[in-house]
């Protein structure tokens, strides 16, 4: 799932304009965007084709904050560049905390005594005073 150059002429204007001394393309930046949605891959996982990882994921980064990614893959949607089909969403459950009391677990609570004495049968201790200095 790679943007030729045509492709990428269509959808330019959605992107920021480069200035300055830019190592890296917003088409290689794009395509490399592209191969991490589509295999799924760590960002560090990225083949050297493509550039730097860390320049990649932090120009990434900043278009995601300020919403040129979501002006991008809507008009890659609407153009018909890119098809993108979600079919499945995964949720890793260890990020997910739950209370104790939602986990369906027994309370664990210490017996407790019935208010009725003769109910509550003799008590388990008896307690003796002691007088000082007698034995």
């Amino acid at each position: 799932m790679e943007i030729t150059e045509a492709q990428y002429a269509r959808i330019a204007p959605y992107l920021p304009v480069q200035r300055g001394n830019v190592r890296l393309s917003n088409l290689q930046v794009l395509n490399a965007i592209l191969y991490v949605a589509e295999h799924g891959c760590k960002w560090r996982g990225l083949p050297a084709r493509f550039g730097n990882w860390h320049t990649i994921y932090m120009r990434m980064n900043r278009w995601s904050k300020s919403g040129v990614l979501d002006r991008v893959f809507e008009q890659l949607q609407r153009q018909q560049i890119v098809r993108l089909k979600l079919e499945a969403v995964s949720l890793d459950s260890t990020i997910v905390k739950v209370h104790p009391d939602g986990t369906g677990a027994l309370k664990k609570t210490a017996p407790s005594r019935s208010a009725d004495h003769e109910a509550a049968g003799p008590p388990s201790f008896i307690w003796l005073p002691r007088m000082p200095g007698r034995p």
